[in-house]
């Protein structure tokens, strides 16, 4: 889940960081790909909030199909009830595949590592961390590759051994 951000310097720092973020992550995962044996495919995935059933993910999917065909007044009260379900928000993911072996990498989570100060999806808050942003309030992209290289290092080295 992404982070909570209350402070509006650090919804600025986090939207200036998080694109070049995403660049970096996904560069240096190119460049680990080519030195394993692993073989990775990118995918559009959707995450839902935790102890989400699969009869609630199967009826919101089914109102957000019906939304589309619905007459106007329909329409209003299928959204009504959405308001009241859990909701996906999309996510990225890498299947990396070696032999009978498989794993799966989140990629925004690994953007919010980048972006944020010791980072952890089961806490809400995070810091941005500014040592990525130079005095100019620009990205320090030497810093942010160097993070980002490290932090996909320490994921791939984290695999499962053939």
């Amino acid at each position: 889940m992404p982070p909570k951000i209350t402070n509006s310097v650090a919804w600025q720092q986090a939207e200036i960081l998080m694109q070049p973020a995403f660049i970096r992550v996904i560069d240096n995962i190119r460049k680990q790909l080519d030195e394993s044996s692993w073989t990775g495919t990118y995918h559009d995935v959707l995450i839902w909030p935790p102890n989400t059933t699969d009869e609630i993910k199967a009826l919101v999917s089914e109102l957000l199909q019906a939304i589309e065909t619905a007459t106007p007044q329909e329409a209003d009260e299928i959204r009504q009830t959405l308001a009241r379900l859990p909701m996906p928000h999309p996510g990225y993911h890498l299947l990396l595949q070696r032999q009978q072996q498989q794993a799966s990498i989140d990629l925004w989570e690994l953007c919010y590592q980048v972006c944020f100060i010791e980072y952890n999806q089961h806490k809400e808050a995070a810091n941005i961390d500014t040592s990525l942003i130079d005095e100019l309030g620009e990205v320090d992209w030497l810093r942010l590759d160097a993070k980002a290289k490290e932090l996909v290092e320490e994921t791939f080295a984290s695999l499962p051994e053939s």
